[in-house]
C-alpha cells in the first residue's frame, strides 16, 4: 500500500493514530484515514464498552465475533477501533454511544454527525 498524504481530523489538525493493537483502520494502518472507496465511514475512533458492542451485535454489527479472514480480531471492552459514522450517530440516537477521541476522529465525520454531538463523547476535549 503507497503511503497517503496524513488526513486530518474533526478539529482540523493532522489525524492521530488510533490503534495498533488490535489493528484499526479502513486501511489497517491503525489510523481512521478514508478515501473514496470507503463506503462506511469507518472514521470514529472510539473506545469500545460492552454496552456498545451489545448494542451494535443486536442492530446487526457484530463487532465482538473474531473474522481472522477479514483481518478482524473481534473486540472487547477498552479497545480502541474506526467505527463507521453512521453506526456510531445510530448508537447515539439509541443512547448507546461510547467514549470518543476526537484527535483520531477523521474530518468526514462531520459530513453525517455534527462536532458539537461529538465532542459529548469526546475523551480529549481540553
Amino acid at each position: 500500500m503507497e503511503k497517503h498524504k496524513t488526513q486530518k481530523n474533526v478539529l482540523g489538525e493532522d489525524l492521530e493514530l488510533c490503534s495498533n493493537a488490535p489493528l484499526t483502520g479502513w486501511f489497517r494502518d491503525g489510523c481512521c484515514n478514508t478515501d473514496e472507496n470507503d463506503k462506511g465511514l469507518h472514521t470514529v475512533c472510539v473506545q469500545v464498552n460492552d454496552e456498545f458492542l451489545e448494542w451494535c451485535k443486536n442492530a446487526g454489527n457484530d463487532l465482538i465475533t473474531p473474522h481472522p479472514n477479514h483481518g478482524f480480531p473481534g473486540l472487547k471492552n477498552g479497545d480502541k477501533w474506526c467505527v463507521c459514522a453512521s453506526w456510531f450517530a445510530r448508537a447515539v440516537e439509541a443512547g448507546k454511544g461510547c467514549p470518543i477521541f476526537l484527535k483520531r476522529t477523521h474530518v468526514n465525520t462531520l459530513k453525517i454527525i455534527p462536532i458539537e454531538t461529538l465532542k459529548r463523547f469526546a475523551k480529549d476535549l481540553s
